[in-house]
């Protein structure tokens, strides 16, 4: 079915400033697009574990399925995966995709409609896609073709005055489609873009037709995972070149590479050594603090830092600069500790060093390392782990103050996969404003007063309070509107236990240590590989994931290996025969 890409005959393809394109091939294009995501799109969202709003008087539930059964009841002596969504490139895979497929760098993306969210990741499994959205991916294929076709051409290996033109346009059909569509045409494929290659006015037009058709292509928007017929079971192995791109997709955010694409070509991803031996190669390679950034930038949303607003006259140094400064340290940080470091949850959550660099330092009273790209040493009662820096503290604060709700929701949601119900339509939610002779904390305990309010903000805004020794900006401090700051904090149902805290470096030990968090962060890994939620079927890759987890003393690394070695990740819901 996906092997129909709408591509019109020769004879049907009018000039249009001097390029020749058919008109109904991009209507036929656009539509098809559009009809491909309405008809699995309600598939798409069966397929995926919705989180359940709850009360707040109620006992908090962390998303997903219980994995507290025994393996026998469980029944893990046969392969069980969830429901896969179809999904499409998010922005960011869509950039980096088209980084390495075209070579061409930027954020083209930005002409494609804004990603949707499942949780807290960016998924794009839940609606289906617009007519607009439709002519946007149109638009942007007609313009990254035009600017790629002069170096694709010059890229191609293939001596086109001994072989001509014709025998060269099946080279580049063959080698590019393979890379685009992450897998090999199949042959009716071939044959419809030689037809359109064969129908353009010169050589480069045929190379430019083609990018062009095939950026607009399923096979290349979306993350296409179709495995064949499951006979009696219910689930079916990807095929090696589904698996190669979900490997690619999970620790590269972006397409499997040629070394990539041959060890699917050689079968070498049928077992889990080698699948794991190719994502030893993936985590090693530089491209790996691209997946690694992002994880990090969404789980911890950071990904408003970049248009947060601040109190210029409150906050003078919080400049463009120094946001840079903030989101380089935080994905430096947990770059080196993951990929370089000891890979440790304890140490991305506790550790007393960084690499914050240029206004970064000044804002953290700290000197630099001993040598570029050193880590730089903190004061370990004023800094630890990721909860501490600036990125974390600034993007989840006020324009004007700190914010306990939002530093202790993230804390709630994020870290400890607790999720909570939004406030009553009725609620102010304007935060009270700044006033003299009265501290950040004074002013939001009445949330823990109004009974429509604290319900929830008994939970979250004690969290919120351990971080009130750092302002809007993340600066320590030790006075509040002159007043002495309480950071009194405490951390409730949590292990099934209330831990009293003073502060946020006491609070990051305690969650540092704590199962709940240790289990919430392997399931925020598991969605962020699969683009999905949980569902009762992952239950037993779940299970023996958090067992790999323990096993390794909480290594981040090892986590992310086991994900793509489990069942979950290399099985796929299939039709029964």
């Amino acid at each position: 079915m996906m092997d129909k890409d709408p591509i019109e005959p020769a004879a049907k393809a009018p000039s249009v400033n001097g390029r020749r394109v058919s008109t109904s091939r991009r209507v036929r294009s656009v539509s098809r697009l559009k009809r491909v995501s309405a008809r699995l799109a309600a598939a798409a969202r069966a397929g995926v574990l919705a989180i359940s709003s709850i009360g707040c008087v109620a006992e908090i539930d962390a998303a997903g399925p219980s994995t507290s059964d025994s393996a026998d009841e469980l029944r893990c002596d046969v392969p069980s995966a969830g429901a896969a969504p179809l999904r499409r490139l998010t922005r960011e895979q869509y950039d980096n995709t088209i980084r390495d497929l075209l070579g061409i760098e930027g954020h083209p993306s930005q002409g494609i409609a804004q990603d949707e969210k499942l949780a807290v990741f960016a998924s794009n499994s839940v609606a289906s896609v617009s007519r607009l959205a439709a002519e946007q991916y149109a638009d942007v294929a007609e313009e990254l073709a035009e600017q790629a076709a002069p170096r694709l051409i010059e890229q191609l290996a293939c001596d086109r005055p001994a072989l001509g033109d014709a025998a060269c346009g099946a080279v580049f059909i063959e080698r590019f489609g393979r890379r685009a569509y992450r897998r090999p045409l199949t042959s009716t494929e071939t044959q419809r873009y030689l037809q359109l290659f064969r129908a353009a006015a010169s050589f480069a037009d045929g190379v430019r037709l083609s990018v062009t058709a095939m950026l607009q292509s399923a096979n290349f928007v979306y993350h296409l995972e179709l495995p064949a017929a499951a006979g009696n079971a219910s689930v079916a192995l990807l095929d090696s070149y589904q698996l190669a791109s979900r490997l690619s997709y999970g620790l590269w955010n972006t397409m499997p590479d040629d070394a990539l694409l041959r060890a699917a070509e050689e079968g070498r991803l049928a077992s889990s050594e080698g699948l794991r031996g190719e994502a030893e190669r993936l985590l090693d390679d530089d491209r790996a603090a691209d997946a690694i950034a992002s994880f990090h930038t969404q789980w911890l949303h950071l990904d408003t830092l970049a248009t947060v607003g601040k109190d210029a006259q409150l906050y003078p140094e919080f400049d463009g600069a120094l946001r840079q400064a903030m989101l380089r340290e935080t994905l430096g940080f947990a770059d080196y500790v993951i990929r370089r470091g000891d890979g440790k949850l304890n140490t991305l959550l506790t550790a007393p060093f960084t690499f914050a660099d240029g206004p970064l330092l000044a804002l953290y009273g700290a000197e630099p390392g001993a040598a570029p790209g050193q880590p730089v040493a903190l004061n370990p009662k004023e800094r630890a782990g990721l909860l501490t820096q600036a990125a974390f503290l600034s993007a989840n604060a006020h324009r004007d103050q700190s914010s306990p709700i939002r530093r202790g929701l993230a804390v709630r949601q994020n870290v400890l996969c607790q999720m909570l119900p939004d406030p009553p339509a009725n609620v102010n939610n304007t935060p009270p404003a700044p006033a003299p002779g009265a501290t950040t904390r004074e002013r939001f305990v009445e949330h823990t007063r109004d009974p429509r309010c604290a319900g929830c903000h008994t939970l979250i805004d004690p969290v919120g309070f351990a971080f009130e020794n750092y302002d809007a900006i993340g600066r320590y401090r030790t006075l509040d509107n002159g007043l002495p700051v309480d950071a009194q904090g405490e951390l409730s149902r949590v292990d099934e236990a209330t831990h009293p805290v003073q502060g946020a470096v006491e609070m990051a030990h305690v969650l540092a240590e704590s199962q709940d968090v240790r289990n919430c962060v392997a399931r925020q890994w598991f969605r962020f590989a699969l683009g999905r939620l949980e569902q009762q079927a992952d239950a037993c890759s779940l299970k023996r994931l958090e067992q790999s987890f323990e096993r390794s003393d909480y290594d981040v690394r090892e986590l992310l290996l086991g994900i793509v070695t489990s069942d979950a990740f290399r099985y796929a819901r299939g039709a029964k025969q």
